[in-house]
């Protein structure tokens, strides 16, 4: 009963986390970021940010390329897919060698440019397979929502109790 009161209470923040989880660049580390501010406990927030962060990734995987190559036959678009590429490239250069685990860290590493989307274009500029590259997006994603989780509410709960 008390998680449907929860639940209840903060249903409009969690949607809008679950939708910044969806978006690239934001992701998990912007959902929880704002799920901490506005309060929404935080399994509750880090459960619903890393269903958000996920569920875009197979389809990343599975209809990337061919949007790529769509998109190759205009001008204005074909220097942006270009630029994804080249992108994605030289962060897979970091992971060449480790290929998975590069990719799990890649992915895990809750900073600019990293992420389940940069590692599902990562994946595919590499030519990792789904059944691979899923479940090691997954685990990574799940290792920045426990960092962000951290970093978000366990540090500033100390922080501010500290200075009460």
């Amino acid at each position: 009963m008390i998680f449907y009161q929860t639940i209840a209470a903060h249903w409009k923040d969690l949607l809008t986390a679950f939708g910044i989880s969806m978006v690239p660049v934001f992701e998990l580390r912007g959902g929880i970021v704002y799920a901490a501010v506005r309060g929404v406990p935080f399994a509750l927030a880090f459960a619903v940010c890393l269903l958000g962060n996920l569920l875009p990734v197979p389809f990343i995987l599975l209809f990337l390329r061919r949007v790529f190559h769509f998109l190759e036959r205009f001008g204005p678009t074909a220097r942006i897919v270009k630029g994804m590429e080249r992108r994605a490239r030289r962060q897979g250069k970091k992971l060449e060698k480790w290929k998975l685990f590069g990719l799990f860290v890649l992915v895990a590493i809750p900073l600019p440019g990293t992420g389940a989307w940069t590692g599902a274009l990562v994946a595919e500029v590499f030519d990792i397979r789904m059944k691979k590259a899923l479940p090691v997006i997954a685990l990574g994603v799940l290792t920045a929502g426990l960092i962000m989780v951290i970093l978000s509410y366990l540090i500033p709960g100390l922080f501010f109790s500290a200075l009460r």
